[in-house]
């Protein structure tokens, strides 16, 4: 392969992987919903919650197929992502509570996973089921943590992220997926085994 070639792959493979969801670009299937592995630690700030709101974090259910998502609900997914996200001022938890991952339901003020907690809720409230609407921990490209919420359907997973109104195929964020809570058990986390940039690249080899 001249180095001519190799460029012109490395083009292909990162604007495959980076591209925005209203390019047209088309994940192939192995992209397009993640795979989940063994029980990991739940996140601290997690764990305090449900010590708070328990009934939030014992739903339990059998494994099954995610949800078809009908135009109305991608119209209900998106208005909640968007108004959430312009309803609730971001901050801290430093800032709010003087200390650091409480999670929490905002009112007004919130920092990721206020947001996360806020649109899982509105969503159930709308009818979507608890296993397809997941808190998940990722890695943004400058290293930092951050909480999305994936929403499992038949055409993929989705991310309503705080930092964007777009829902975006989980595949075309720039995130690198560490874990994410069960679908059959809301109360447990599992990590993420196709979440990282090489993974991504290499399934599209």
């Amino acid at each position: 392969m001249t180095n001519g070639s190799r460029v012109i792959k490395a083009l292909i493979i990162a604007a495959a992987v980076f591209a925005p969801a209203h390019a047209g670009f088309s994940a192939p299937q192995s992209l397009r919903s993640m795979i989940t592995g063994s029980v990991t630690s739940q996140p601290i700030g997690h764990y305090e919650f449900c010590k708070a709101l328990p009934q939030e974090c014992d739903v339990r259910g059998r494994p099954m197929m995610p949800a078809k998502v009908t135009d109305h609900g991608w119209t209900v997914i998106r208005d909640v992502n968007a108004s959430v996200n312009h309803a609730i001022v971001p901050m801290t938890d430093a800032q709010i509570y003087g200390r650091e991952e409480v999670w929490a339901y905002p009112v007004d003020v919130g920092d990721c996973e206020d947001f996360v907690l806020l649109k899982r809720k509105k969503l159930m409230e709308a009818g979507f089921s608890a296993g397809d609407l997941l808190m998940t921990v990722v890695r943004k490209p400058d290293g930092e943590g951050h909480a999305v919420l994936t929403v499992r359907t038949q055409s993929g997973d989705f991310v309503l992220d705080n930092l964007n109104d777009e829902v975006k195929l989980w595949s075309e964020t720039r995130y690198s997926f560490l874990k994410r809570q069960s679908s059959t058990d809301s109360g447990r986390w599992v990590t993420i085994e196709n979440g990282t940039a090489d993974v991504l690249v290499g399934a599209l080899q």
